[in-house]
């Protein structure tokens, strides 16, 4: 059974983009970009803290998406185990000779 929720779509379309090359590669041109604008602002506590509450935010956000992704595989795996288990309804004849 899959889940249409507004968050269960949410979290299946976002846990597919993160881990999508050009979602590594935006997040190293973010840190990059960041990195190139510390002379501009003095490398100040507030050029610091820019970084540390996007890092932050996006940490937080993303334990909740793993989370779920962790939830919906365990449910598969379980549904999967419980088909294989499952007795057999196809008649079986020993014939011992």
């Amino acid at each position: 059974m899959r889940d249409n929720s507004l968050f269960a779509r949410f979290a299946r379309w976002t846990a597919r983009a993160a881990g999508r090359p050009a979602s590594f590669a935006a997040a190293v041109a973010v840190v990059v970009l960041w990195l190139a604008t510390g002379p501009l602002f003095h490398f100040s506590d507030t050029w610091q803290l820019v970084i540390n509450t996007g890092t932050t935010i996006v940490t937080f956000l993303m334990v909740f998406l793993i989370q779920s992704t962790q939830n919906r595989d365990a449910r598969r795996s379980r549904s999967s185990w419980t088909s294989l288990s499952a007795p057999s309804r196809a008649p079986t004849t020993l014939c011992w000779t």
